[in-house]
């Protein structure tokens, strides 16, 4: 057995590292471990079982099964029973989590656990004042976090200690653990061979109680990689790539498995920058197969005594030959060119050569008005080695950005490595503001003002989401998402016009010069620099302490269950709002400045639907109230039909709730007086928080009967006293002019879920069950 500390790039002190670095590492304690037996005990079970060779993913999946023995086993299909090594949350949606978890009664969490403060921190003038400043605007939230993580166990990263995902792959990313986060990027930890699964705080709050987690069998799509990367290409180009292939949706249900010998000419880090944006597929996770890449990271952090036991079971840790993906996909690395995606989503992609005629065409903005690198995606210490070679490269001909232009470490570890390093000198000479280390502007965190709201313009980030408006709130920001080299590039240029591989920059005296292909170590040739230690470590018994939640503050508040089911058919649910088009849980309940509401379930609830267009008028947040017959703000029309004893729906188009997955865009609706949401498909992680709220999530059998819905309409959803899993429920659309009509709907629900429908929500289960 292996046993990992909390903050396990401190767990093995290697005799180079130096004194600061030593100091830090004394204060983690060990509290979680790994047992490659057995996962290879249950590896085992289930391939004599299945009789096939499998899959990575299956492997690892498979391998946590919590009755490998007697799991019915079908991709696609069933449900699977699972026992994650552990959670990581962060700040955001650590919050409502927690106040779940104190709803449990439960003393304790069941697995190793962490919290990371990384989503309130707005980006305004640099790295050092916009930490302090959050750190006091905050003060209530944190304090209720780090007591809440003392009192039940779990870990607490500090604000400025970095962006959990990055915290999680040089800390408790390990080849084979199977971890779940609270944040739909968590799949980032997929470049270290982990299967790492973004779920809702109901999810986090079965696995730290001890409960079997639930996930659909997924399926699994293979993308072969052949060649090798050069030039001006990069990781992020490989998941550019794909999401063009697959889009928004097609990951759907669905581990995206990478493989092929394409796979050895990438970093680590390159490889988790490409199953980070795998969640811009809908994917599950994504995840590599263990090779000397992984090997040599988890050395450089400190945790040479997991790669030598990573070594000894590689066969856990890669795929059989001969095993079977649902889908291929084939990108041979030497042809792939350096891509561009958006704007306004992530899947329409561009090579970098065409946008400035593909955006002179649709009339995009083409000067680019902010360049921002790092985020959870993209900010290893390659990524800012490999930008910060093309800074020096202008400066060396006098030469600086013509756009602004940001820098977020993704750690404090990186922050103070390039630092050290001279990285962030460069890219601060060249024009850069080095912002905390955050999510900042990535997640709308971002007091921009430099455009006024609804003045048409283009940003170009390293992110790896770009929906309206969700990076400076304003809709009319053309945002496009690519790698940090090409962000710095288009940065020093200022249009989306230059190509860096054909197109010449002219300096100050004149002279025309081309950019050289960008260049970065994949580690620090020392050691990393730890920084500053901004971790606590839960006390062995925590059971005395207090956790106070004030009840006049407005941004905490405790949880009162949900309503249980009444036994009868939802009768005459008055149709909210029917949405239009795309619907991403930013439009469904926004971040930027709501954030700090995230842990006041009331409060949160004014941004219900906010974003969401409506068929009616083609308009945002501008719904008719139909028991007044005046319009008015969604969540507005939603509390006045509550107060008033009127149920509701919501109609959908398409991959409804896709992106974030944060459960307030479940949590709102159920508190607002919502029963059900019915829409033509879902994005996975928003259908399984609706369920544990105890909402209905219902997709169209015909997806044509969605233009059957009008927003006057009342809707009775019938045959609930028989429910159960298979078998469709029907719908009496009941129209204003007195006609009705009836169609059929399908659901997902499994026994288990349809308990929490029962119960009112998973937690009313929950708390039944402990009776």
């Amino acid at each position: 057995m292996l046993v990992l500390g909390q903050g396990a790039r401190r767990f093995h002190v290697a005799a180079s590292l130096n004194a600061k670095a030593k100091v830090a590492m004394s204060r983690f304690e060990p509290n979680s471990s790994i047992n490659y037996d057995k996962l290879r005990s249950n590896i085992d079970i289930v391939r004599k079982r299945l009789n096939r060779p499998l899959t990575l993913s299956e492997k690892i999946v498979y391998g946590h099964l919590d009755n490998p023995a007697g799991q019915e086993i079908v991709r696609g299909r069933t449900y699977l029973r699972l026992r994650p090594d552990r959670v990581a949350m962060q700040d955001a949606t650590a919050q409502m989590a927690m106040l779940q978890f104190i709803s449990s009664g439960l003393p304790k969490v069941a697995v190793p656990s962490t919290i990371h403060c990384d989503h309130l921190i707005e980006a305004q003038t640099g790295g050092a004042q916009d930490l302090q400043r959050a750190k006091e605007i905050n003060q209530e939230v944190y304090n209720f976090l780090a007591s809440a993580g003392a009192k039940y166990g779990v870990g607490f990263w500090k604000p400025g200690s970095g962006i959990i995902h990055q915290i999680i792959l040089e800390n408790y990313a390990y080849p084979g653990v199977m971890l779940i986060g609270t944040d739909s990027h968590t799949p980032n930890g997929g470049g270290l061979g982990c299967i790492c699964i973004g779920v809702g705080g109901a999810d986090a709050v079965d696995v730290m109680a001890g409960i079997p987690w639930e996930l659909k069998c997924p399926n699994v799509i293979g993308v072969k990689l052949t060649g090798t990367l050069s030039g001006w290409t990069s990781p992020k180009d490989v998941i550019l790539k794909v999401a063009g292939i697959l889009t928004v949706k097609g990951g759907t249900g669905a581990i995206v498995e990478y493989h092929g010998p394409g796979v050895d000419s990438i970093s680590c880090t390159g490889m988790a920058t490409i199953c980070n944006m795998g969640a811009e597929i809908g994917a599950t996770t994504s995840v590599f197969p263990y090779n000397h890449r992984m090997r040599t990271y988890l050395e450089k952090t400190g945790r040479g005594e997991i790669a030598a036991q990573a070594n000894e079971n590689q066969d856990l840790l890669v795929p059989d030959s001969g095993c079977h993906y649902d889908q291929i996909i084939e990108i041979n690395l030497s042809e792939l060119k350096p891509h561009i995606n958006g704007p306004f989503t992530p899947d329409l992609a561009h090579p970098v050569s065409d946008i400035g005629s593909v955006a002179e065409k649709n009339g995009w903005p083409l000067d680019v008005k902010v360049g921002l690198i790092g985020s959870c995606t993209n900010s290893s210490y390659e990524d800012m080695g490999r930008a910060a070679s093309l800074a020096k490269q202008a400066l060396d001909k006098g030469l600086k950005c013509k756009a602004q232009f940001t820098v977020t470490p993704g750690s404090e570890q990186i922050r103070a490595t390039i630092e050290r390093d001279g990285y962030a000198k460069l890219l601060r000479d060249v024009g850069g503001v080095v912002l905390a280390n955050a999510c900042g502007p990535c997640i709308g965190q971002w007091d921009r003002r430099d455009v006024k709201k609804g003045e048409k313009n283009t940003i170009v980030t390293s992110f790896n989401r770009n929906f309206t408006a969700r990076n400076d709130a304003n809709p009319a920001t053309h945002a496009f998402v690519t790698s940090p080299e090409i962000v710095t590039a288009l940065a020093i240029a200022g249009t989306l016009k230059f190509n860096p591989e054909t197109d010449f920059l002219t300096a100050p005296n004149g002279e025309k010069f081309k950019l050289v292909p960008p260049t970065g170590d994949e580690l620090p040739a020392c050691d990393f620099d730890p920084g500053q230690d901004t971790y606590q470590h839960p006390p062995a018994d925590g059971s005395g302490l207090r956790v106070d939640v004030n009840p006049q503050s407005n941004r905490l508040q405790l949880l009162e269950p949900f309503d249980r089911w009444n036994g009868n058919d939802l009768e005459d649910l008055q149709v909210l709002i029917k949405v239009k088009g795309k619907c991403t849980t930013d439009h469904i309940s926004a971040a930027g400045p709501w954030l700090k509401f995230r842990g006041h379930l009331d409060n949160i609830s004014n941004n219900l639907l906010i974003g969401a267009v409506n068929t009616e008028n083609d308009a945002v947040n501008k719904i008719r109230n139909h028991l007044t017959g005046e319009f008015g703000g969604v969540p507005d029309v939603a509390r006045y039909y509550k107060k008033h004893n009127v149920s509701w729906v919501v109609g959908g188009d398409e991959n409804y709730g896709e992106g974030s997955s944060r459960e307030h865009a479940a949590l709102e609706p159920r508190h607002l007086g919502g029963r059900a949401i019915i829409v033509k498909s879902f994005a996975r992680i928003h259908e399984t928080n609706l369920k544990k709220q105890g909402l209905l999530p219902l997709t169209f059998s015909n997806p044509a009967d969605y233009d059957k819905i009008r927003p006057d309409d009342k809707i009775s959803i019938v045959g609930l006293k028989s429910f159960a899993p298979g078998k469709p429920l029907k719908a009496v659309i009941k129209h204003s002019d007195g006609s009705s009509e009836t169609i059929e709907l399908n659901h997902t629900f499994n026994e288990t879920q349809s308990e929490w429908f029962q119960a009112g929500s998973a937690l009313n289960r929950m708390k039944e069950l402990q009776k």
